[in-house]
């Protein structure tokens, strides 16, 4: 296969201002079902149905610099036993034998600390039929909450499925059909219950209607078995009661210990009890769900932890059993826990010769108050600092000041904080070294070859992370070893005051083709050494070319076209040229850097078209890239176009 590439108008150089090379992140979901990767925008709801049992694969595709953080959190359910608790920070979120009540809506969120987080969401539907319950709704006209002879009477019976509209239902009473007369009908989406909801009426209740009732669901179509459930109704029959034994709506118990919260319930049918939070909003319950159903009426609870602390409600369920308002009592959970201190890990960086004040403070804890504050100075016991005059309540914080930071009082610190229960410590690292760098990986063609001596150089590239925030950056520290070899190259690369997001330079030479090259980088400062950071960098045959070749890598004037373009820098241009046109330089920022350039001014009229025609490229086997960077300035400047059209053989 052959590639031609058509350029249309002015492929000149482009320079940008502003924050040097970072860029927002950007973020776009993909999950396993998924062919191809779709653009987002034209999409109003992104669904994805998965069977029970099998394995969801999401995958978060970012881009930006610096490189993106991709965090995972959901809505309802729960992905894993702590994911509502502990989020998942990967790239690719893996659920094995999905269940159902992991459905929900799956959120990416990826952020590098340039502009505004991206946030991405799909809602994953999970495709079963579990969960087969019933109702006993007593005369709605009449508000009766109980069974009477000459009343109404509605059984219902409901299943969760996905879909749910393929569910069917039939009745039985006493072992048989249930047969439909003037007083027993069977209804179906009772507006006044859930979706796909069968129903069975029962007008003027009658002796002779008490019996036992089936209620059997099936999914035609897949292999999945028929549910059903059974109620039973009698002059036994009566709604729910439910009530706190005496001594337990107080609960206190220490952190990691495990509690139980208990209601009694009485009714027959005896229904499920609910459990649910009271004094959070929208708080889940340490299983992850808002309710949790207890059969005993007994919430049991493992090693509780201090978010656990509050009101629980328990309240009588409206489905296996009577349909009327739930009855509830309240259980108040106190746990004891050590302090939660802020920050417990913080690395604090500084000039040398600058004051650094370091502080402790409590979250919460509880009791909730500072017994005792000690300072530690890599490990070693450090006097009492000055007290800190507080008001009569006790004290939230401890305070150490340091009047400058030097080598000798560089170094780990640590506050030891304590209450009646246990105690927390906030670390403190303090240093005058500089930050690592971060490595820029969208370099156009890094790789440049030497066929000749089978050498290839590495434009490496990066950006220094806060440089203001330390002495300034005096020189680099260049580290290049060849993989699965042990000689090292070393090289000090100096440079002058480093801005934030300025893009700095290197080129690696005399790296021998194809193998591949470990690369440390390290800021040295007045301090000495900061932070390292490496990377791997690969061998990649690129054909590159510029315009600083005179045959401007073997494009031609199209012959067919209005006029042609010019090759220039800032040193051959035209003196005659239209005022206020044309970079002062190419990509390069030198005078002897070369561009092409067009006069869209008179004698050009609308429609005139100055085109390139690239030579034939072999790309049967390799992959080509063409980039370009274009200037356009001026009020008529027109329109540019790049086109490219293959010719296959």
């Amino acid at each position: 296969m052959e590639v031609t590439c058509l350029l249309l108008l002015a492929l000149i150089p482009f320079h940008c201002r502003g924050q040097g090379v970072y860029a927002p992140a950007q973020a776009q979901i993909v999950h396993a079902g998924q062919a191809c990767v779709v653009k987002e925008d034209n999409i109003s709801e992104r669904v994805y149905t998965i069977r029970e049992g099998d394995t969801l694969v999401l995958q978060c595709l970012v881009t930006g610099h610096p490189r993106p953080q991709v965090r995972w959190t959901k809505t309802a359910g729960s992905a894993s036993d702590k994911f509502q608790e502990t989020s998942v920070f990967n790239e690719t979120l893996r659920i094995e034998r999905i269940a159902r009540t992991q459905g929900g809506r799956y959120y990416c969120k990826a952020e590098n600390g340039v502009g505004v987080p991206a946030i991405k969401s799909i809602r994953v539907d999970v495709q079963s039929m579990k969960n087969a319950t019933f109702q006993i709704t007593p005369d709605v006209i009449k508000e009766s909450e109980n069974i009477q002879l000459g009343q109404d009477l509605k059984l219902s019976c409901h299943v969760d499925a996905v879909p749910q509209e393929k569910v069917t239902y039939q009745w039985f009473k006493n072992g048989k059909p249930a047969r439909m007369s003037k007083r027993l009908l069977v209804t179906r989406n009772d507006p006044e219950l859930p979706a796909v909801t069968s129903s069975l009426e029962l007008i003027d209740l009658h002796f002779s209607d008490y019996g036992t009732y089936l209620c059997v669901a099936s999914f035609p179509g897949a292999p999945v078995p028929d549910l059903s459930v059974e109620v039973n109704i009698s002059s036994e029959t009566v709604p729910p009661t439910i009530s706190v034994p005496k001594g337990r709506a107080v609960v206190t118990v220490r952190e990691g210990s495990p509690a139980e919260l208990q209601c009694e319930v009485r009714g027959k049918p005896r229904p499920p009890v609910l459990w649910s939070r009271v004094d959070k909003e929208a708080a889940l319950l340490p299983s992850g769900l808002p309710l949790e159903e207890t059969p005993d009426g007994k919430l049991r609870l493992e090693r509780v932890s201090r978010d656990m602390s509050g009101t629980y409600r328990c309240q009588t369920a409206r489905y296996n059993g009577f349909n009327v308002r739930p009855r509830e009592a309240q259980v108040q959970l106190n746990v004891q826990f050590p302090p939660e201190v802020e920050p417990s890990s913080q690395d604090v960086r500084q000039a040398l010769g600058r004051p650094v004040l370091l502080r402790c403070s409590l979250l919460r804890g509880s009791p909730q108050r500072i017994a005792s504050a000690l300072w530690r100075f890599k490990g070693q016991l450090l006097p009492p600092p000055p007290a800190v005059p507080v008001a009569a309540e006790a004290p939230d914080h401890s305070e150490l000041r340091l009047d400058a930071v030097t080598r000798d009082s560089s170094g780990s610190y640590e506050c030891s904080v304590s209450n009646d229960v246990g105690s927390a410590a906030c670390l403190f690292q303090v240093s005058a070294k500089a930050y690592s760098p971060e490595f820029y990986f969208d370099t156009p063609n890094p790789t440049r070859s030497h066929k000749l001596s089978k050498n290839y150089s590495y434009v490496l590239q990066w950006t220094q992370r806060e440089p203001d925030a330390v002495d300034p950056v005096l020189n680099y520290r260049l580290s290049v070893r060849q993989l699965n070899q042990h000689n090292t190259m070393v090289k000090a690369i100096p440079v002058r005051r480093v801005e934030k997001g300025q893009l700095l330079e290197y080129i690696l030479t005399d790296l021998r083709v194809p193998h591949s090259y470990e690369v440390r980088l390290t800021p040295y400062t007045t301090f000495g050494a900061g932070d390292m950071a490496s990377r791997i960098i690969h061998y990649t045959e690129h054909n590159t070319c510029h315009f600083e070749d005179e045959k401007i890598c073997g494009y031609t004037q199209d012959l067919t076209d209005n006029f042609d373009w010019t090759r220039q820098n800032a040193l051959t241009q035209n003196p005659k040229r239209s005022p206020n046109t044309g970079p002062p330089t190419d990509i390069s920022g030198t005078p002897e850097g070369y561009y092409m350039f067009i006069e869209t001014s008179r004698p050009r009229e609308l429609g005139d078209r100055a085109r390139l025609v690239s030579p034939l490229y072999n790309a049967s086997a390799k992959f080509y890239c063409v980039s370009f960077f274009y200037h356009m300035y001026g009020k008529h400047i027109g329109h540019r176009k790049l086109h490219c059209f293959p010719q296959l053989h």
